[in-house]
This record gives C-alpha cells, sequence and structure tokens, in this order.
C-alpha cells in the first residue's frame, strides 16, 4: 500500500519520542532520577498522611512516625537505585524488616521492585541473586511476628519480585541484541568501506598500468619520428613531413587513450567509451608504427591458433606485452649500430608463447640486468593474472635484449 508523503505511522512518532527521552536521560541522569524519585516520596508521604497504608496493614496502631519513616527510607534511596543498586537495598533491608515484624505492610515497600528491576537490567546474574535474598529475608524474618498473615506479608512481594526480575531480564536481552545488531552493522560497513577503498586502489594500479604502456609506448615512437624527421628535413623534405603527419597521428591516438583512462577518475563520468581493446589482430598495425619510428620489426608466427579464440584479457596481455618491450627497445636500446627486432609467436597446445628480441646494447643504468624495471614489473603482473609468467634479460647465446612470455590458453584448475 502507498502511503502518501509525509504520513507517518503513529509508532514512529513514539519511537522518535523515545530516542529523544534517552539522549536526554545519557546528557543529564539525575535529572529523571530525581523527578521519579520526588514523585515516590510524594506518593510514600500522601499515603502516610491519608492513612491508606491501613487498608492492608495487619498491625493499624503502628506509629505514624515510624510509618512515616519507613516510607521515606522506601523512596528518597531511589535517586542512586541505577548507580549503586544492591546498596540502595541494603539500606532498605532493615526497614523492610522492621515493615514486616511491626505489622504495619507499606505498600512503600513495593519501590524495592524497582531496584531490583534495575539490578537486572545492569547487574550480573548474580548480583540478582543477592537481591532477591536482600528483599525476601527480612519479610520471612518479619513475617514470624505474625505466623497467621505470612502470606500477606511474604508471597506478593514474592511474585512482585518474579515479575520485577523477569522484566528486567528481558530488557536486559533486547538491549544486549540491540547493541549486538548495531555492532555488526558498524562492522559490516567498515567492511564495506575497506573493500570498496581495495577496489579503487586496484582500479588505480590498472589505469597507472595503461598510462604506463600507452602513454609510454606513443611518446617513444614520437621522440623516434621526431629525430628521423630531424635528419631527413635537410635531406629529404618529403620524408620529413611523412614524419610530422605521423607524429600527428601518434600524438592524437595517445591524447584519446589519456582522455578515455583519465575520465574513469571523474566524479561524474561521461557515457562509457565503448570502443574496444587491443586484440591479437591489432599487432600487425601496432608494428607499423614502431617501423614507421625508426625500429624494423620482423614477425614469425608458428603454429595453429586454437579453434577457440583467446579470451580478450589474454589477447590485451599480449599486446601490452609487445608494445611494452618493443617501447624499451626504442628507449633503451642505444644508437651504437642500427637496431632490429624479432617476434616470434608460437602456438603450442596449452600455451602461447611471444618472444621479443633485439639487437641492442643496453647498460645496467637504462635496462636492470635481472630484469627487476617498473615496465617489466607491470608485464609480469599482467601475465601473472592469467598464471602466466615472463622473463626479461640477455639472451644466453647472443647480445642484445630479449622479453618471453609464456601465456596458458585456458584458465589453469587454480
Amino acid at each position: 500500500m502507498h502511503r502518501p508523503p509525509g504520513a507517518f505511522p503513529l509508532t514512529g512518532h513514539i519511537q522518535r519520542l523515545f530516542q529523544r527521552v534517552r539522549a536526554f536521560d545519557r546528557r543529564r541522569p539525575l535529572v529523571r532520577d530525581g523527578l521519579l524519585t520526588m514523585f515516590w516520596v510524594l506518593f510514600a508521604v500522601l499515603d502516610v498522611s491519608s492513612g491508606g497504608w491501613r487498608t492492608v496493614a495487619v498491625d493499624r496502631d503502628v506509629p505514624t512516625a515510624l510509618v512515616l519513616a519507613m516510607s521515606v527510607a522506601f523512596s528518597a534511596p531511589l535517586l542512586w537505585r541505577r548507580s549503586h543498586p544492591l546498596a540502595v537495598l541494603l539500606f532498605m533491608a532493615p526497614f523492610s524488616l522492621a515493615n514486616a515484624w511491626t505489622g504495619a505492610v507499606l505498600q512503600a515497600a513495593f519501590l524495592q521492585e524497582i531496584v531490583v528491576f534495575n539490578v537486572a537490567v545492569r547487574q550480573p546474574m548474580r548480583a540478582l541473586a543477592w537481591s532477591g535474598a536482600i528483599v525476601l529475608a527480612p519479610l520471612v524474618i518479619g513475617s514470624g511476628h505474625f505466623p497467621d498473615d505470612w502470606d500477606r506479608i511474604v508471597l506478593p512481594h514474592l511474585y512482585t519480585f518474579a515479575f520485577a526480575a523477569l522484566a528486567g531480564i528481558l530488557v536486559r536481552t533486547r538491549k544486549e541484541y540491540t547493541e549486538a545488531l548495531v555492532d555488526r552493522a558498524d562492522r559490516l560497513e567498515r567492511e564495506r568501506d575497506q573493500q570498496t577503498q581495495l577496489a579503487a586502489a586496484a582500479e588505480r594500479t590498472r589505469i597507472a598500468r595503461e598510462m604506463h604502456d600507452i602513454i609510454g609506448h606513443n611518446l617513444s615512437v614520437i621522440t623516434g619520428l621526431a629525430d628521423g624527421g630531424a635528419y631527413a628535413a635537410a635531406k629529404n623534405p618529403e620524408r620529413a613531413a611523412q614524419a610530422l603527419d605521423a607524429i600527428g597521428t601518434t600524438s592524437r591516438q595517445a591524447l584519446t587513450e589519456l582522455r578515455r583512462l583519465l575520465g574513469v577518475l571523474r566524479d561524474h563520468p561521461d557515457p562509457a567509451d565503448r570502443t574496444p581493446q587491443p586484440t591479437l589482430d591489432d599487432i600487425d598495425a601496432l608494428l607499423d608504427g614502431v617501423r614507421s619510428a625508426g625500429l624494423p620489426v620482423r614477425l614469425h608466427r608458428h603454429g595453429t591458433p586454437p579453434a577457440v579464440p583467446l579470451t580478450p584479457g589474454r589477447q590485451l596481455t599480449v599486446y601490452r606485452v609487445l608494445q611494452e618491450s618493443l617501447t624499451n627497445t626504442l628507449k633503451h636500446a642505444g644508437t651504437d649500430h642500427p637496431l632490429a627486432a624479432d617476434v616470434t609467436l608460437t602456438y603450442r597446445p596449452t600455451e602461447l608463447e611471444a618472444l621479443i628480441t633485439d639487437n641492442g646494447t643496453p647498460s645496467p643504468t637504462t635496462r636492470p640486468l635481472d630484469g627487476s624495471g617498473q615496465g617489466i614489473t607491470g608485464m609480469r603482473e599482467r601475465a601473472s593474472l592469467y598464471d602466466g609468467t615472463l622473463e626479461a634479460g640477455r639472451p644466453p647465446t647472443a647480445s642484445g635484449w630479449q622479453v618471453r612470455l609464456r601465456l596458458p590458453l585456458e584458465d589453469s584448475p587454480s
């Protein structure tokens, strides 16, 4: 059933009212305790002054001064019922004994059960047992003075004590259950926030890896084209114009990729770019761009591609590894002699191997001999996502540099 705007059930108003009262009580507990104590003191005094206590008394000739003293003793200590409930019951115990022994049987004596309720709500169960002994023992002893009326003196307090104790236990159980739910909700909220932060960190890492691969490659190609164009400008203006045109095309591609990646970081991103990620079919275009930057690259394919194409993630991994490896060749391979590179893709029954080699002369300052550079680390991370391996370093039998990627064609059981 649709509820009109602004309409709330009565229980909602009552719940909000109780919440305000509880909040005020937490800030100023003495206000509530003082008001309650004043009310019960006034009730006890009126009962004495009106003579109403005589309607249930066993002995109606108890001195009024004693009755008044007992009435105040049962009501005034309620001010400390929450902070020191057992001490309040111990203070009331002698007056409870006098009340039963004299036969006054004051109704104010039932105020002890308010203290019992607070014991059940806030104190351990053993404290509740002690409170039962403190309340009932004086009544049993005092009823010995009136053995024919022990049921009028003891039984009403016994029933009231049981009711107050059960009510306090129920309130305590509900309170603890509510606190447990709130604690669980807080823990779930913290865990959700942590998962969100972890997901954001993983996304930032992915974006940083993509930016490193894409922007680094394109800038290396632009640098190679610019160097070649400057050399050709003096001897072959037509080749210089071609280099400038290639620089413009590559720059626009890099800018488009950069905008796409940075769009993910916006608070209110634009509609998602549906341009597909590079695949193995785009390797020829990648190699053409590298060749135009001045690095001759030969592509060799061995084996038969699987009937079922590789997943997009695996194809992107192979593409990025080729891109990063050739970019490193352009940046770090040196210029002592003409550079060249070879790319070999080998399909085996269970894996695809990509081998990239060049004839450069790297130095330890440009290419770590152990293959631990930042770009190589990113390539290894990509390979590990699909249970693949990546090795980088100098070839065992030749000069230059070599990167070998082995990637399973399907997910492993792990």
